[in-house]
Order: structure tokens, then C-alpha cells, then sequence
């Protein structure tokens, strides 16, 4: 509950793509024997933050509308973003819908800081 609202956590888009990718990778190292990668340790933080967001899903960090790339507003009709930073240097990117019964983080990425650079066109002199 979140402002008096049950809430959700939906991953979706490449955010899914890449979750499933990642998740598929874990379980084939958990076969093989292997307890601890960076896979695993990005699954599970992965794992954490969405809980989080299930409790509070302003967890994350702001982004500034003018920032918001234009395939999230053209894609996904979103009008706030927010950053959620992960284990190794990945990001999270999420928005948030809400209505009168309840409140969804709507995860759209899961990126590495360098993919995540790019996109928001960080570090690029105009």
C-alpha cells in the first residue's frame, strides 16, 4: 500500500527482454554449480528494488521531464520517469500510473550505466 493504494510492479518492453534473459542466464549458472556471479548479484538487486517500489514506488531518483528521451514519451505515453540504480553500474527506468484503486512502477529498461549515458545523452557537450 502506497498513499492508501494497493500497488503492482510490471516489467515490460526490453525491461522484460532483458529479465528474462537475465534470469534464464542465473538459473543455467545455478545448474552448473555456480553460487556467485555478477548475474546473480544483478538478479537479486534487481529482485530487491522492485520490492521497494511495491512499498514506496517514488523510491527512485526524479527524472526531469525535459530529460525524458522521446521513445519512452512516443512508446509509452509517460509523463514522469524515474532511475533506479543497481548492482555493477546498471540502471532501472521506471514510471508510475496510477488510479483511484491503485498504483503501478511500470519498469521500461534495465540498462547498463554506458547504455543508460547514451540514451538520456549524458556527458555529450551540445
Amino acid at each position: 500500500m502506497f498513499k492508501g493504494k494497493p500497488t503492482r510492479v510490471i516489467i515490460t518492453g526490453e525491461a522484460k527482454e532483458e529479465f528474462d534473459a537475465l534470469n534464464k542466464k542465473v538459473g543455467e549458472e545455478i545448474s552448473k554449480g555456480i553460487t556467485r556471479s555478477e548475474h546473480q548479484t544483478l538478479l537479486s538487486s534487481i529482485k530487491q528494488k522492485i520490492e521497494l517500489l511495491k512499498s514506496n514506488p517514488e523510491y527512485g531518483t526524479h527524472i526531469q521531464k525535459d530529460k525524458i528521451p522521446k521513445e519512452y514519451l512516443q512508446e509509452y505515453d509517460v509523463n514522469n520517469l524515474w532511475k533506479l540504480n543497481l548492482s555493477g553500474a546498471w540502471r532501472m527506468i521506471y514510471t508510475i500510473r496510477g488510479s483511484e484503486i491503485e498504483i503501478i512502477s511500470l519498469i521500461l529498461d534495465i540498462m547498463t550505466h554506458r547504455d543508460y549515458e547514451k540514451k538520456f545523452r549524458y556527458g555529450k557537450r551540445h
